[in-house]
């Protein structure tokens, strides 16, 4: 258990270490007030503590996601492990953390509006698009996994049949009210609970995988195995690793979730144990099934295997009751499920909100919030009828390509500010990179290109995109700064 340990301190190291240098790098201030007070209107704008903020943020971003990914991804070996850390630390958490910020610093705006302000209205027109197809995806993945999984359980353990119909219409049914209610009211309350089935479910199942004897493959890997590709199926590692594990490394979705806490939170200092921290706490999870996927099944082939029979959400139901016996199963299986449904339900509620920026309609009324969310209901249960693993493949592109267009946001409001913008390109570099060369090659989804070609390709098209982020902040620095500047001073004298 060596390589969790290590693993894990490495994470609660990121935090603390690089999420201090992100911090400084963009400069926040405590006096000035946050979109909670300065745009209080009692539904999505509302002061909410740190702490329930914080639980809030890590329920909205950590859904299937941070499970799935990473038990598909162990099958690549100790590598999925490498990934997790380093993306976390060094891309996911910079990247929640300026979507966060910007949005803050922005009136508690959507990602598409920040991204059109710092990379203009062809971006803003299209992350509007992709935001909300990302979301309806999110929204219809988050619907069918925990229905899926929920059915699983109460067939399995209760001796009953009921349908996966039955379970869609009751968890949309929650779906549709938690989207249109104040969001104290519901998410505020019932996230407290849902959040101590998530700690019991981490902690539970992480303690018994070391308490049990059926961990020996996580010592039965050497330091080489970091950089090697151990998959069974004979797939390749780059770049389907890095699409494969987006939740618990970077991803995409976040950055439409991180506006609906920008919007309750505090103060701006609370923006790193919010923002970064959260996605390090959702980084842990994704560490968390990893180890478990390294080691319940007792090899890589046992794993493929278990996959084989029910896919990941088998793996999760498998080790959940082996490792914890019938009631702590339960528990820790409930702990699993809320997560998909703790961010299902706000991504239809960030996709109310962008749609309602977009065409700029008020939310204060019931009618209005129903006007903007029913459609988008409509259109999500004729989605429940494709293939699921179709829907989660197209999910999983336009999740970490998301995630590219908030990291170059991120990048070309450093450089507008005169910033160390570095943090983020780089990421934004290599992700571009991996979203390039991934739709190119792929046969299934995109235009089956040889590896080698497409990974040019990639590395192309990331210098060129930043060429154009280079080229659109050209002349904006200092001009950002003085606005930025002034409007600093205005907000301290009003707080």
């Amino acid at each position: 258990m060596l390589w969790f340990f290590v693993s894990l301190i490495a994470l609660i190291g990121g935090y603390f270490i690089y999420g201090t240098i992100v911090e400084k790098i963009f400069g926040i201030n405590e006096k000035r007030r946050t979109p909670a007070y300065t745009q209080q209107d009692g539904v999505d704008y509302v002061p909410i503590s740190t702490p329930k903020v914080y639980l809030v943020q890590l329920l909205n971003i950590a859904g299937v996601g941070p499970i799935f990914g990473p038990i598909m991804g162990a099958l690549y070996g100790p590598a999925a492990l490498l990934w997790i850390v380093v993306g976390c630390i060094f891309a996911g958490a910079v990247h929640d953390y300026f979507s966060g910020m910007l949005s803050v610093r922005n009136g508690g705006a959507s990602v598409p509006n920040i991204s059109g302000k710092y990379l203009g209205n062809g971006a803003k027109h299209f992350m509007n698009a992709f935001a909300i197809i990302l979301l309806l995806l999110v929204g219809v993945v988050f619907v069918s996994a925990p229905a899926g999984m929920i059915t699983n359980l109460v067939n399995e353990q209760f001796s009953l049949h009921v349908g996966t119909g039955l379970m869609v219409i009751i968890i949309f049914a929650y779906y549709i009210l938690a989207t249109i209610v104040p969001v104290d009211k519901i998410i505020g309350r019932l996230y407290p609970l849902f959040g101590a089935l998530l700690i019991f479910m981490s902690v539970g199942l992480i303690t018994a995988i070391m308490l049990s004897d059926k961990h020996t493959i996580m010592g039965g890997f050497a330091i080489e195995d970091l950089f090697s590709n151990l998959n069974p199926r004979d797939m390749p590692l780059w770049p389907a690793l890095f699409i494969t594990i987006a939740c618990g490394a970077i991803s995409g979705f976040h950055a439409t979730q991180s506006p609906l806490m920008a919007r309750c939170m505090e103060n701006e200092k609370n923006g790193r144990f919010v923002f970064f921290g959260a996605m390090i706490g959702e980084g842990v999870i994704a560490l968390i099934w990893c180890t478990i996927a390294l080691s319940y099944f007792g090899s890589l082939d046992g794993l493929s295997e278990a996959i084989n029979q029910g896919g990941p959400g088998n793996v999760v139901y498998s080790s959940s009751f082996g490792l914890l016996g019938v009631f702590g199963g339960i528990l820790a299986f409930l702990g699993v499920v809320i997560l998909p449904i703790t961010s299902g339900d706000t991504a239809f509620r960030s996709s109310r909100l962008i749609l309602a920026e977009y065409f700029n309609i008020e939310q204060k009324t019931l009618r209005s919030r129903l006007l903007m969310a029913m459609p988008l209901f409509v259109v999500g249960g004729i989605l429940t009828q494709v293939d699921f693993g179709i829907i989660w493949r197209y999910f999983g592109f336009a999740n970490q390509t998301t995630a590219v267009v908030m990291l170059w946001t991120a990048s070309a409001y450093l450089l507008r500010h005169q910033k160390f913008h570095w943090i983020t390109t780089v990421p934004a570099l290599f992700m571009t990179t991996v979203c390039v060369s991934f739709i190119l090659n792929s046969s299934t989804l995109g235009f089956g290109l040889p590896m080698q070609i497409s990974t040019i390709l990639g590395f192309l098209a990331a210098i060129a995109m930043l060429a154009y982020v280079l080229k659109v902040t050209k002349g904006h620095d200092n001009e950002a700064l003085s606005k930025v500047n002034k409007a600093s001073d205005e907000q301290t004298k009003t707080a």
